[in-house]
């Protein structure tokens, strides 16, 4: 996978003055089914998170409350995205690496993930991410 693949993709918003609604369906909104949902909350300021790659796991990031950067690389080239709104999310397929950084003060990020957890699916050294991605 490269670059390209990844994505920000727009979700429904239904507004309603009682207060808007985003709804996400899996193989429907988003180009996988939803095995995993995760989130990141309560992250010190000047903390990162992420930092690996995975071999087969596609995920969907979504800034449910404030806002935070994610930094993506594919062994070739590296482009930084911004999420502050919840109905928008960005959409990383497998063999991207990851930083997410600049959470702002409670920011919540959460992620909707292919599969159950399994660490066998993850690179954490990015010179082994880039050894297999040649």
């Amino acid at each position: 996978m490269a670059l390209a693949d990844c994505r920000y993709i727009q979700l429904r918003k239904i507004e309603d003055p009682r207060g808007n609604l985003t709804s996400i369906e899996g193989g429907q909104d988003i180009p996988f089914e939803i095995k995993r949902v995760y989130y990141l909350y309560d992250v010190p300021g000047g903390s990162s998170r992420a930092g690996h790659a995975h071999k087969n796991l596609h995920q969907l990031f979504i800034a449910m409350s404030g806002s935070f950067d994610i930094t993506l690389r594919d062994g070739t080239s590296e482009q930084r995205f911004h999420l502050n709104r919840s109905y928008f999310g960005l959409y990383v397929p497998p063999m991207i690496w990851r930083d997410i950084d600049n959470f702002s003060s409670g920011a919540v990020c959460t992620v909707l993930a292919s599969d159950h957890y399994n660490e066998s699916d993850y690179y954490r050294d990015y010179s082994a991410y880039a050894a297999a991605k040649k």
